[in-house]
């Protein structure tokens, strides 16, 4: 599994993390906290470069989707390791311009990815684009 170098926070606890692509594209993953629940976890992942400024969600097609997806995956993995109590993530793939359906083609693809980070001992649930993956009670 091909990975881009990822800048971790300086502080194991931090909420941010970046990597840079080899097509100069800088991507953010963020994890959010909810405020009545600090153990439910909103994930955001988005690119950063100017030239994408409109739309911080948007489709880059550089060709490297699966290295880019497997560094948001090493990411979240390293996010678990550093942060073992939380129960629930959450994240949405959001639909690309004039995608009518009910199911991005963005979430058709993390769904893929979700089995690989998560592994067993979660379950995800989906509501449309919306994903929940649930730590299994041990």
């Amino acid at each position: 599994m091909k990975i881009y170098p990822i800048k971790i926070p300086t502080i194991p606890s931090g909420q941010v993390y970046t990597f840079t692509t080899q097509f100069g594209v800088e991507y953010e993953v963020r994890f959010a906290r909810k405020k009545d629940d600090i153990l439910y976890v909103i994930i955001a992942f988005s690119v950063l470069n100017d030239e994408y400024e409109d739309d911080e969600y948007a489709l880059t097609n550089k060709g490297d989707i699966f290295q880019v997806m497997n560094t948001i995956s090493a990411i979240i993995k390293i996010y678990i390791a550093e942060h073992m109590h939380v129960r629930v993530f959450e994240f949405t793939g959001v639909n690309k311009p004039g995608e009518n359906h009910e199911t991005s083609q963005r979430s058709l693809l993390y769904m893929r990815y979700l089995p690989r980070i998560f592994g067993k001992d979660w379950t995800v649930s989906k509501d449309h684009n919306k994903f929940i993956v649930r730590r299994k009670n041990n």
